[in-house]
This record gives C-alpha cells, structure tokens and sequence, in this order.
C-alpha cells in the first residue's frame, strides 16, 4: 500500500513531534534512524505499558519508508500491540506526517517491533496474554 492510498489510524498517537534541524541533512531530509528512534520509543511505552515493567527491543521486521518527512513537519507514531507471547510483545508501528501548513497527512514508514519484557535481573520475564483489551497509548 502507498503511502498515498492509505488512511491514518483512527486512535491516538503514542508519540508526537515536531522535527528540528537537528534531526536532518543538510538539504532539510530527516533522518531515517532518527524517524526509527521515534518509532522505538512509541513501541516501548506500548510494550512497557502491557508488560507492566521494564521491555528491551529485540528485533524489528520490514522497516519501510513510503515518503520523505522535511524540517518542521509534524510526526506522529501510532503503536499497536498485535501479538503477546510469554514473554514477547509484536507491535505494529507507523509514522505520518503532517505539513504545519495544512491538514492532509500521509504515511512516512511502518514496521513491526518485538519487545522482550524483563526482570530486574535484566532476564526475561513472563507477561500475561492478550486477555486485557488494547491498551489506550494517549499521552
């Protein structure tokens, strides 16, 4: 699906920003890995919040990028928890973006996230599964 013919999420994002120069290239192109960071980040609330605990990232599957995103367009990431294993968690993630001048938003990259949930001991840990209803991720 392009990024085009698709329609943003209906819920609420996990993560939402504003991109700086910082952020870019020197023509104004945002960097990938910071727009994976951000996509990270809205994973690990999901998953912390469900594990109830501490979760590490321990892989992430078919990262794709659909459209560029450019200094001082907003980004929000959507994260939902699609998967629960013993002590796993799959969470679909996508990015959009949004000019500040208008309203229209268009899909910047998606990927599925895997988190492991883990012990003080930094061990992994057994959560319980999906019997609990998604979890609301509004900031």
């Amino acid at each position: 699906m392009t990024a085009e013919a698709a329609s943003p999420p209906t819920g609420q994002p996990a993560i939402r920003v504003t991109t700086m120069p910082a952020d870019a290239n020197a023509y104004g192109d945002i960097f990938g890995g910071w727009l994976m960071s951000q996509m990270d980040m809205a994973a690990g609330l999901v998953a912390a919040r469900y594990s109830k605990g501490r979760a590490v990232t321990i892989a992430m599957d078919g990262m794709q990028f659909h459209a560029p995103v450019a200094v001082g367009d907003e980004v929000s990431v959507y994260a939902d928890l699609v998967k629960v294993g013993r002590t796993s968690m799959t969470i679909q993630v996508e990015a959009w973006r949004r000019d500040r001048h208008q309203e229209e938003q268009c899909r910047v990259t998606q990927a599925r996230f895997v988190f492991v949930a883990i012990d003080e001991d930094k061990r992994p840990r057994v959560i319980g599964r999906l019997e609990n209803p998604v979890l609301d991720v509004a900031p």
